[in-house]
C-alpha cells in the first residue's frame, strides 16, 4: 500500500507532504513531545536546585545514583534501541521518570534519602535508553543537509517543557515568597506531564518506517542482534572520533550542578528560582534555533559550518564564562548572598539574572553544535544510535562525579573555574573531528544517496531477504 500524495522515483515511492505521519518533521517533534513531557520536566524539576529541597543532600545522592547507571545505560541504549525498537524502548524508558518525581513527593512527607536514590537509580536506566533512542531519531532521520535545523526543532518543543515545568512551581509556590520546599502539588503536576509523555512514546516510528522528503529510508537494516551490538559498542571505545568528542560530553552536563544548586538555588528564593526556569529553558530555544541556522545555512560548505558553529558557540561561551566569574566573586560557600527575589531586589536581581538566562542559551548552543557534529559522521540510525549512546554514557558519568563534586563541598569558585576549562578544551578537539571526519556535500554524497534508493525495496511491498 503507497503513501497518499506520493509519486513514483526510479522504483521507490517519493512522498509530498512533510506533514505524513511516517515524515522525518512530525517524528522528530513528537520525540520532542515526549521529551517535553517526560526530561523536560526533569529538568524543571532539577533546575529549582536541590530538587525543590532546602537541603540538596537527598537531590544530589540521587542524582548522582541517576548519572551512574545513565553512563552504563547510555553507553549500551543505543544497542538496546536497535534490538527492541523505539516504542518498547521509549515506554519502559518514560516511566521512569513519573517514578523519580514521585520519590520526591514522599519525601515531601517522609524525609527519608533511599527511595530517592532507588529511583534516580533506575531513572538512570531509563534515561540511557530515552536519550540514546532519542539521539537515533533526531540525527538520523533529518536529511543530511537539515540536521541542524532538526535539531534545533527538536531542541525548541523540548525546552518548552522546561518553560511549563518551570511555570508550575513559580504559580503554585507564587504566595510563598519565605517557602523552603515546593509544594505537594508541584511534584504531582510533574507526574502528570510525565504520564503523558510515555503514553505518547508509541507513536514513535521504528526507522524502517520512515521515509524522507525524497523517498529514501532511514535504514535499510531490519533487525539487529545482541552479539552484534555488544561488538559495535566495544568498537567506540577505540574509534578516534569518539575519543575526541570525550571532552565535549564529559562537560555538557557537568555544569549543571553549578548552575542549578550554586547559582539559582544560592542567589534566590523558591518562587523566583521557578521563574528562572521558565527563562532559563526558553533561552535553550533561543540558542539552538539560532546554532542550527549557523549550522546548516551560514556557508555552502558543510565543513565550513562545522567551523564557523564551533568558534561562534566557543566566543559565546567564553564571554558568558567571564559573565559568570565576576558574580561568583561576589559571594562563596562561605559567604552565602541573601536571596534575590523577583518582586523585592530591584536592581539587584537583573544580574544573576540575566547570567543564569545565559548560562541556559550556552547550554543550548553547545549541546546542539555537539550534536551536528555527531549527526555528520553518519546518516543511518544504527551507527547514530551508538555513537549518540556513547556521547550521552560519558555525559553522564561526568554529571555524576559533579553532583559528588558538589556534595563533598568543593569551592564554587573552583567547580566554576573547572566548568570553564572542560568546555574550553572541547572545542579545538571539535574542530580536529570536524576536519578530518566531516565531508562537504559533494557527488560523493549524491552517490550515496542514490545508492540508498536503489538498496531500499518499494514501499509498496514488503522487503526481500538477500
Amino acid at each position: 500500500m503507497g503513501f497518499e500524495g506520493a509519486e513514483e522515483s526510479g522504483g521507490t515511492e517519493v512522498p509530498q507532504s512533510r506533514f505524513r505521519y511516517n515524515s522525518p518533521f512530525v517524528q522528530v517533534s513528537l520525540i520532542g513531545l515526549v521529551c517535553f513531557c517526560c526530561p523536560g520536566m526533569f529538568n524543571a524539576l532539577s533546575g529549582m536546585g536541590g530538587g525543590g529541597q532546602v537541603d540538596p543532600t537527598a537531590s544530589n545522592n540521587a542524582s548522582t545514583a541517576l548519572y551512574t547507571t545513565f553512563a552504563v545505560f547510555g553507553i549500551l541504549g543505543g544497542g538496546i534501541y536497535n534490538i527492541l525498537g523505539p516504542r518498547l524502548t521509549l515506554l519502559s524508558a518514560c516511566s521512569t521518570y513519573v517514578l523519580y518525581a514521585g520519590s520526591f513527593l514522599y519525601y515531601n512527607h517522609h524525609k527519608h534519602q533511599a527511595f530517592a536514590i532507588v529511583a534516580g537509580a533506575i531513572l538512570g536506566v531509563g534515561a540511557g535508553l530515552l536519550w540514546a533512542g532519542q539521539g537515533a531519531i533526531m540525527t538520523s532521520y533529518p536529511p543530511a543537509n537539515r540536521k541542524g535545523t532538526y535539531i534545533s526543532i527538536f531542541w525548541s518543543i523540548f525546552n518548552m517543557g522546561g518553560v511549563i515545568g518551570g511555570l508550575i512551581p513559580f504559580v503554585l509556590n507564587y504566595n510563598r515568597s519565605e517557602a523552603a520546599s515546593v509544594n505537594d502539588a508541584t511534584y504531582i503536576g510533574f507526574m502528570v506531564f510525565m504520564t503523558v509523555g510515555t503514553l505518547l512514546s508509541l507513536a514513535i516510528l521504528p526507522p524502517s518506517k520512515v521515509v524522507r522528503d525524497d523517498g529514501t529510508k532511514c535504514t535499510n537494516i531490519q533487525y539487529s542482534s545482541v552479539s552484534i551490538e555488544v561488538v559495535e559498542i566495544a568498537k567506540l571505545f577505540g574509534n578516534w572520533k569518539m575519543l575526541l568528542i570525550i571532552p565535549a560530553a564529559w562537560s555538557s552536563n557537568f555544569f549543571y550542578t553549578y548552575q542549578f544548586n550554586n547559582v539559582n538555588q544560592v542567589m534566590f528564593n523558591l518562587r523566583t528560582r521557578g521563574l528562572n526556569n521558565v527563562f532559563y529553558w526558553g533561552a535553550q530555544m533561543l540558542g539552538s534555533i539560532g546554532i542550527g541556522y549557523i549550522m546548516d545555512f551560514s556557508f555552502k560548505s558543510r565543513r565550513t559550518r562545522g567551523f564557523a558553529g564551533i568558534t561562534v558557540v566557543g566566543i559565546v561561551g567564553t564571554a558568558i564564562w567571564v559573565g559568570g566569574l565576576v558574580n561568583q566573586l561576589t559571594y562563596s560557600r562561605n559567604d552565602l548572598p541573601e536571596k534575590l527575589d523577583f518582586k523585592d531586589s530591584g536592581s539587584d536581581f537583573a544580574g544573576p539574572f540575566v547570567l543564569y538566562f545565559s548560562f541556559g542559551l550556552l547550554d543550548s548552543m553547545f549541546q546542539s553544535m555537539v550534536y551536528w557534529v555527531i549527526g555528520a559522521l553518519a546518516n543511518d540510525s544504527e551507527t547514530l544510535s551508538r555513537y549518540v549512546g556513547f556521547y550521552k554514557g560519558i555525559q553522564s558519568a561526568g554529571a555524576a562525579v559533579a553532583w559528588q563534586v558538589d556534595t563533598h563541598k568543593v569551592s564554587f569558585l573552583t567547580q566554576l573555574v573547572t566548568n570553564w576549562s572542560l568546555t574550553t578544551v572541547s572545542y579545538p578537539l571539535l574542530v580536529v573531528l570536524v576536519l578530518l571526519a566531516v565531508k562537504d556535500e559533494s557527488k560523493a554524497d549524491l552517490e550515496e544517496i542514490t545508492k540508498e534508493k536503489e538498496a531500499a525495496p518499494s514501499f509498496a511491498e514488503p522487503a526481500s531477504e538477500k
